[in-house]
């Protein structure tokens, strides 16, 4: 079986799963909790659903896990087992570590250059004079590249804490994983509606 077939399959099972763990909840919810609860298992059995773990469904799962509005019996049920729980906290406490030892690179490295600002300040007004055409292309190129990470940063769950070749890797990951998602649930939304049209012959003859 294709690798994509696959992952759809576990999906849709873990899926089911959560809907079914949120429906059996005596809770009555409105709209807004129903959504957020489809979103929940949707995201931790997209999450799960993968063999090997990534660091974007690592930050999903420990995001889920430490939000104390999330359903903690559905995040820690749609997980599995102990083995695959601690998985994926060890990897999350890892990128947590990451994160912060990138913190503290920027910081530093920020207050280094505090003093060299101050210093270039008057010799970049000068040579922002003579920049030639191509330069200023290049300039802006830069900066393009450098709005346009930061907004996938963003995006991609753990996105923070990523280099940019490890975001570029980890982004396409979660949009493959992203359509795998959208294409089970229309696979749902079609199923139900044949289902409704064959109830509404059978009330019509």
């Amino acid at each position: 079986m294709h690798t994509s077939s696959m992952l759809k399959k576990e999906f849709l099972k873990k899926w089911i799963k959560g809907l079914q763990i949120c429906y059996s909840s005596k809770k009555k919810m409105d709209v807004m909790e129903r959504k957020k609860k489809i979103k929940l298992s949707a995201d931790i059995a997209m999450a799960s659903a993968k063999k090997t773990a990534t660091s974007w469904s690592n930050a999903l799962v420990s995001e889920a896990k430490n939000n104390k509005q999330h359903d903690t019996i559905l995040v820690s049920r749609l997980l599995g087992s102990e083995s695959q729980s601690k998985m994926h906290e060890k990897n999350a406490s890892r990128i947590i570590s990451v994160h912060k030892r990138v913190q503290c690179k920027k910081i530093l490295k920020r207050s280094c250059n505090i003093g060299k600002k101050m210093k270039n300040q008057k010799n970049m007004k000068k040579k922002n004079m003579k920049i030639s055409r191509s330069n200023l292309a290049t300039i802006l190129a830069k900066r393009l590249v450098k709005k346009r990470t930061k907004v996938l940063k963003r995006l991609v769950p753990g996105g923070e804490s990523m280099n940019e070749l490890c975001l570029i890797k980890e982004a396409m990951d979660y949009m493959l994983s992203l359509k795998v998602q959208v294409d089970v649930m229309r696979s749902v939304v079609a199923a139900a509606e044949v289902l409704s049209d064959d109830k509404m012959l059978k009330l019509v003859e």
